[in-house]
């Protein structure tokens, strides 16, 4: 029984109505949701190696999580960007642009001879991946049979198998070189580039073009604002985790791989499976403000714990990132009426910088104080955003009535909303 697609966008199929349909999808969304796969790569593929770039580039840990931040920092700031260039030139070539610079400047990583070239070189690949992501999820959400329900949902299963498998990726290529995951990422988005050539077709372009502060503007929006504020904090304490607890772990590149990989599988089955079936019975802000004040929780008892108790948390809390990552990713799309390319890239502007932050200052303040702190600061950062949610709730609660239903209003895809 297949699904139909008209100008006007997806035609239900009967068997599928009520719910959101993953795996019947065009071939240009599978196309950009495997580039997208290994665009996540790249974000988690460091994480295994971090210790060996540092000895190899004589480096201290708090050099080395730059590498982070110049990245995030640069995707931050370049999300303005993103809706002004896919305006005017589409969504295929911008895609296309994104890939382009990734893969330039993850090869150029690789070629590195100091820390400050390859922090250089990290935010090259950070401006080639905000234009990719950001376009991306427009792109699936424009295209995706089932409605923007499922596109979330194939988006947000992109992110977890990226998370998932970058660390395993970099651990296998890092052990034999710190420098071969990057050249082993720039490949993969190669790929990435040809596998859109062929596949997707150029999206229907906004009948108005977006200005630079069209996301800025988005987020005068009470319940986007309050989303991407609760975003902030909870990004600072996700990136803790994610750039900091590899040197608190200190394993091989093999061992901090398979942590990481763990981490990542069970970030993805709570995005895709149980995320879904809690926002239904519990809604929105609930499921999002308990899950931040268990990832608080999690974070106090990995900063305190020993080294086995470490590892537990690290992995279990990619079960409440996979959780968080998905309500927001509705949250931010449902919660306003600006076009999605626009909401994102205001929501996106204000979480990444967050991103940005927690590299640098978590090992700023272990110096300052001790190994313990970081994650004490990360966990108020996470109690703040539940806050946030707490205090914003009636903000938010368009986002959280629609998550479900909204597929069968939101099927259709008007040209005004670029992809």
């Amino acid at each position: 029984m297949q699904q139909s697609r008209s100008s006007g966008g997806a035609v239900e199929d009967p068997f599928e109505a009520g719910r959101p349909s993953i795996l019947r999808q065009p071939g240009a969304v599978w196309a950009t949701a495997g580039a997208a796969v290994v665009a996540f790569m790249g974000i988690g593929l460091v994480d295994p190696i971090l210790p060996s770039i540092a000895r190899g580039l004589q480096a201290t840990p708090s050099q080395v999580s730059l590498l982070f931040t110049s990245y995030f920092l640069i995707t931050a700031v370049a999300m303005l960007l993103t809706g002004f260039v896919s305006s005017r030139i589409g969504g295929r070539r911008t895609l296309l642009a994104g890939l382009a610079l990734v893969v330039v400047f993850a090869a150029l990583s690789g070629t590195s001879s100091s820390v400050g070239e390859l922090v250089g070189f990290r935010a090259g690949w950070g401006l080639g991946n905000a234009l990719f992501v950001s376009t991306s999820l427009a792109v699936i959400v424009g295209a995706a049979s089932g409605g923007s329900a499922a596109a979330i949902l194939l988006y947000e299963s992109a992110l977890g198998l990226g998370m998932a498998c970058g660390p395993l990726l970099g651990a296998v290529l890092g052990d034999l070189n710190w420098r071969y995951p990057f050249f082993g990422t720039a490949a993969l988005m190669a790929i990435g580039f040809v596998a859109i050539t062929a596949f997707l077709k150029e999206q229907p372009r906004p009948a108005r073009r977006t200005s630079l502060l069209d996301p800025v503007r988005a987020l005068g929006h009470g319940g986007l604002a309050s989303a991407a504020a609760s975003a902030f904090f909870y990004n600072y304490a996700f990136f803790t985790v994610l750039a900091f607890t590899p040197f608190v772990l200190n394993m091989t590149p093999y061992g901090s791989g398979a942590v990481f990989c763990a981490w990542g599988v069970l970030l993805a089955v709570f995005s895709v499976l149980v995320a879904p079936r809690l926002q239904e019975r519990f809604g929105s802000p609930a499921v999002l403000g308990g899950s931040l004040v268990l990832f608080a929780a999690d974070l106090l008892v990995l900063g305190y714990g020993d080294r086995t108790t470490a590892i537990v948390c690290t992995v279990l809390s990619g079960a409440l990132i996979g959780l968080n990552n998905t309500v927001y990713t509705e949250l931010a799309l449902g919660v306003s009426d600006a076009p999605r390319p626009v909401a994102s890239a205001g929501y996106n502007f204000v979480r990444w910088f967050a991103a940005a932050a927690a590299p640098f200052l978590a090992p700023k303040i272990e110096e300052w104080t001790d190994i313990h702190m970081p994650f004490v600061v990360a966990a108020g950062a996470a109690l703040a955003g539940a806050a946030v949610v707490v205090v914003r709730r009636r903000s938010l609660s368009r986002a959280a009535e629609e998550p479900r239903p909204a597929h069968k209003r939101e099927d259709a895809v008007p040209a005004a909303q670029p992809a």
